[in-house]
């Protein structure tokens, strides 16, 4: 359940608006990296956490705080938009978009399809995209991607920044910065408690460790000539995980699999040779058949101790 207050959570004021830097603050709303982005991705985390207690309430805790900053960006941009020549704008997207941008000072959009009001797309109008976030339901690797998502957030806002000389909207670009740089934080040390409280063992993914080639786990690949990537610690360092040492060699082929493809279902017309012989038809009965061949595979399998 969420309340709503009517104060913003910091001061959204601009000293004159600016339609043009309207269009560019888009994308601190509505962009890969922008605030509806961290949002929405905090609060899916949150909702689907399953470690009740200060992990699960500080995921929740960030994530209402980042719909404050949804609704301070929208207020800025209305206040930003203020004046907008509109009715310019208007007449030349009829014809020419681009022009229409370049005459009315704005993103078309805000005008026509918002009103003077924010809009749910980056800078380029694009619509803002579920794709964007990441919620797998593993708190350090969910924490990994939190902690990334914060500082290109944070890189955008410095640059928007610097696009402008209103000191309203430097004034609450300054809160956002800060706030970025706790989160930064935020994440990175809830990475640690994860390790020291169990939840996991090292500080990166490794589960299913035991399946690994531990060989591939420990060497850096150069397919570059001359390459100097070997220098770094990523190639001579010890392993974080079991404190191996890394070693640098030439990419090259640790196997005879040329990758040939099998043959191709007739009845998809695919070009083929006839090298793998005749396909089989991708139909509910081939696929039934081939149902019913796995199954009495893992049965042999099963009964004489063979493991594929």
């Amino acid at each position: 359940m969420y309340r709503h207050t009517r104060e913003l959570q910091f001061t959204a004021k601009p000293s004159k608006p600016d339609a043009l830097f309207a269009m560019k603050f888009q994308e601190l709303l509505g962009g890969q990296f922008g605030e509806m982005t961290v949002m929405m991705q905090y609060l899916f985390q949150g909702w689907n956490c399953r470690v009740p207690g200060k992990y699960k309430d500080m995921i929740m805790d960030i994530g209402t705080e980042e719909i404050s900053h949804v609704e301070m960006l929208t207020v800025m941009q209305a206040r930003l938009l203020e004046g907008a020549p509109g009715e310019v704008t208007a007449q030349a997207v009829a014809t020419n978009p681009a022009l229409a941008a370049v005459l009315g000072g704005q993103n078309p959009q805000h005008a026509i399809v918002s009103g003077g009001g924010a809009r749910p797309t980056d800078s380029l109008g694009n619509p803002w995209n579920a794709g964007y976030i990441v919620a797998s339901g593993n708190l350090l690797t969910d924490f990994r991607s939190n902690a990334a998502a914060e500082g290109q957030s944070r890189l955008m806002t410095s640059r928007i920044a610097n696009m402008t000389d209103d000191p309203g909207v430097k004034e609450m670009l300054a809160f956002n910065l800060a706030r970025d740089t706790y989160h930064q934080q935020q994440w990175l040390y809830g990475i640690q408690m994860l390790v020291e409280e169990g939840f996991a063992e090292v500080e990166i993914e490794h589960s299913n460790a035991e399946l690994e080639n531990d060989d591939a786990a420990h060497v850096f690949y150069t397919g570059t000539d001359g390459s100097r990537a070997g220098e770094g610690t990523w190639a001579t360092g010890p392993s974080i995980v079991d404190g191996k040492p890394f070693r640098a060699e030439e990419l090259r082929p640790l196997t005879d699999d040329q990758g040939i493809l099998p043959a191709p279902d007739p009845l998809q017309f695919v070009t083929y040779d006839g090298n793998q012989g005749p396909g089989k038809p991708g139909n509910a009965a081939g696929a039934r058949a081939q149902g019913a061949e796995n199954v009495v595979t893992k049965v042999k399998d099963a009964l004489t101790g063979n493991d594929h």
